[in-house]
């Protein structure tokens, strides 16, 4: 599943209103240097950013971006290096996936890359992805490049609806991305090439669920040797409980809490489902979990007694 991670995605789908408002900014020369792309996770908010730097790199060069069907030319020169890592009008930050946060040492790489001078005259941009895990060293270093930033570079940032300090986010122009249930679905078909129903229970697939979330669910599916195309919600749920996987899977422990969401949701919505007792009271106790960085143990193993099993 390495192919759909965003920086190798080459055709963009179901964003298209988005991209043309960001290229329309760029050809009015009104595009900002500091820019805050926010949205629920996994709507491709990165894969976006992707291709509107592409756009404006590649755009002297042979294999330019085609703008007519949203599509980076896999044979242009921009994203050969940015795939490599060699780019250098481009430089990327994100968490690593075996750490908690986002250290300052990724800043301190950013400022050794600004003080090395540029070969050309194309703008540099700066992507900061899920910059939710910024620590508070990281922000107060990021801090002082966003208030003088080189010129002809752009700070693009991801924000996955989570709340920002408001130093960080006063610096930016913010850009709200969402997408409806049938643009998701669109974007999820047009990634698996149709292939969704084969891989996927149809349990899984609602509004709760965005495309970078089903791409974790197979991804999670594919290194576990698990089915998902036969495993419904609840029977997962009571497997990621069981097995402890919100402990020591980075890619189900965001998703674990969107799951139980989508099957509150589900039984709620059902004609035969008499909902326990503290339903909404039991909500409250998920949203803290998540919003408080509270004991999860207790509140997963009341919701399979209570929910899953009762």
């Amino acid at each position: 599943m390495k192919e759909l991670l965003p920086i190798n995605q080459t055709k963009l789908i179901g964003l298209n209103r988005f991209f043309n408002e960001l290229i329309n900014l760029e050809k009015r020369k009104i595009f900002p240097n500091k820019i805050l792309l926010s949205g629920p996770k996994g709507i491709g908010k990165c894969t976006l950013a992707f291709h509107f730097i592409n756009y404006v790199l590649s755009r002297d060069e042979q294999f330019k971006y085609d703008e007519l069907n949203l599509e980076i030319n896999e044979r242009n020169q921009s994203f050969k290096t940015v795939l490599n890592k060699s780019n250098l009008n481009f430089f990327l930050i994100d968490i690593d996936i075996e750490k908690k946060f986002i250290d300052i040492g990724k800043i301190r790489e950013l400022i050794s890359y600004f003080n090395k001078s540029s070969f050309n005259q194309k703008p540099r941009f700066v992507l900061i992805d899920n910059i939710e895990y910024l620590n508070l060293n990281s922000i107060n270093a990021l801090l002082k490049i966003l208030e003088e930033p080189t010129e002809n570079t752009h700070f693009i940032l991801i924000n996955n609806n989570k709340k920002v300090l408001p130093t960080l986010s006063s610096r930016c122009i913010n850009f709200k991305v969402n997408i409806s249930n049938s643009e998701s679905l669109k974007i999820i078909n047009g990634l698996l090439k149709e292939k969704l129903h084969l891989l996927v229970h149809p349990d899984f697939i609602n509004y709760y669920i965005s495309p970078g979330n089903i791409f974790n669910l197979i991804r999670f599916s594919e290194l576990n040797s698990l089915d998902l195309s036969k495993m419904n919600l609840k029977d997962f749920l009571n497997l990621l409980i069981d097995k402890n996987f919100y402990k020591k899977d980075n890619l189900i422990q965001h998703l674990i809490f969107e799951l139980l969401e989508l099957y509150f949701y589900k039984i709620r919505t059902s004609l035969n489902f008499k909902v326990f007792e503290g339903y909404d009271s039991f909500i409250k106790k998920v949203s803290d979990t998540k919003k408080f960085n509270l004991d999860e143990d207790f509140l997963f193993m009341e919701f399979k007694e209570k929910v899953l099993n009762g």
